[in-house]
């Protein structure tokens, strides 16, 4: 039965791009069959709590004398680590906020990056369990990052994200990428537009193909 794990973090219910996107891979995933089986986590619907102990960076044996972090966050780690073994393909939907990603996303990140569990600590080889699994990010953008601009280098999410998830957990990360998304809003020029609906409809098309194809 192949699982998808879908995180959603915008804050927009109505208009979000990142949501939209989301949605066609989830909506293609479900049309391979009913054995294909979405688990859709909100977090902005159902935001987690940050964490509030330190500890909680590090299973109980890694952590230092005396650690007593709440049980009720240790358990919520569990379910969290555990929903996201059990998917098969992770999909995210990453807005950019203040050129990085929702507090809301990096909380869950905060929980699920715990060494010697979901990351290599002291032994690699058994301490990856989601090496090679796929992770599709669909990130969204209201402004312009294009090579040669001077935006280029201000996606701070992107390049976080990739570092936890590839670099550290070995997942095979893939981008699906929107920008230009405020740009009807604030009256750019049409040509700008123009971009943003291509852009915004050759997202939706590879969000399907990359769930055909994985699924």
């Amino acid at each position: 039965m192949p699982i998808l794990l879908q995180l959603d973090s915008s804050a927009d219910l109505v208009t979000s791009r990142s949501r939209a996107i989301t949605a066609t891979f989830a909506d293609t995933w479900r049309s391979l069959g009913a054995d294909h089986t979405v688990v859709h986590r909100d977090l902005h619907r159902e935001p987690l709590p940050h964490l509030t102990d330190a500890a909680l960076h590090f299973p109980p044996r890694l952590r230092p004398a005396g650690a007593n972090p709440s049980a009720e966050q240790e358990a919520l780690q569990q379910v969290l680590i555990s929903e996201l073994v059990a998917a098969d393909v992770l999909l995210i939907g990453v807005p950019l906020y203040n050129y990085s990603m929702p507090s809301t996303l990096k909380a869950w990140i905060d929980y699920i990056h715990l060494p010697s569990v979901t990351a290599p600590f002291d032994d690699p080889a058994s301490q990856q369990p989601l090496a090679g699994r796929p992770a599709v990010l669909v990130s969204t953008r209201g402004g312009v990052y294009d090579a040669g601009t001077s935006t280029e280098f201000d996606d701070h999410a992107l390049p976080a994200l990739s570092l936890i998830l590839a670099d550290a957990l070995g997942m095979t990360v893939e981008t699906i990428v929107a920008t230009r998304t405020l740009s009807e809003r604030f009256g750019a020029p049409a040509d700008e537009v123009a971009k943003q609906h291509q852009e915004l409809a050759a997202a939706h098309e590879s969000a399907a193909q990359t769930a055909r194809r994985l699924g």
